[in-house]
């Protein structure tokens, strides 16, 4: 029954971070958008300059926005290495993002203005999306290590049963 409900709990804190994340993501991804398509479409840049620019002001706005509210009670002990760890991963993800639309565009030759946004608005930030969202909360932004102790000592205290108390003979 305990084990349950530590499993229950897990996975609703599993899902709010998801919420979280995915609502910080959709921030970004409007960010992305209108950044990708006003340097393609209003200054004519080459399409992945424009896909990596739009990326870079979309990743500066989802480190705020992770940073503050999706995991801001992670530990912050670990600042200095924080930012970089989530440039470089969040490099990782614009890769992903970039590469796809360059093959899209490039490669397979599908260059119209709806190709381009699928292929980098749609697949590769999906997929970039995905694996952003395991690097961060494996690497970036850590669990405090207080909190999971404090959480398996109470799992584990509910489960050990309470001695009963046993009435004085008169």
């Amino acid at each position: 029954m305990n084990q349950r409900r530590t499993v229950r709990s897990r996975l609703e804190r599993l899902v709010r971070e998801i919420a979280k994340f995915g609502a910080v993501g959709a921030i970004g991804f409007v960010v992305n958008f209108i950044v990708f398509n006003l340097c393609r479409h209003g200054l004519h840049l080459a399409v992945v300059r424009s896909g990596v620019l739009a990326t870079v002001v979309a990743i500066a706005t989802n480190y705020v926005g992770n940073r503050y509210w999706t995991y801001r009670d992670s530990d912050r002990t670990r600042r200095s290495r924080e930012l970089p760890l989530f440039l470089l991963f969040s490099g990782v993800g614009l890769v992903i993002e970039n590469g796809i639309l360059g093959l899209s565009h490039y490669g397979l030759g599908l260059t119209s203005p709806l190709a381009d946004n699928i292929a980098k608005n749609v697949i590769g930030l999906g997929l970039g999306t995905v694996f952003r969202f395991w690097s961060y909360r494996t690497w970036v932004f850590r669990a405090l290590p207080a909190r999971e102790a404090v959480e398996t000592a109470e799992s584990f205290l509910a489960e050990v049963p309470r001695p009963q108390r046993v009435e004085a003979r008169k």
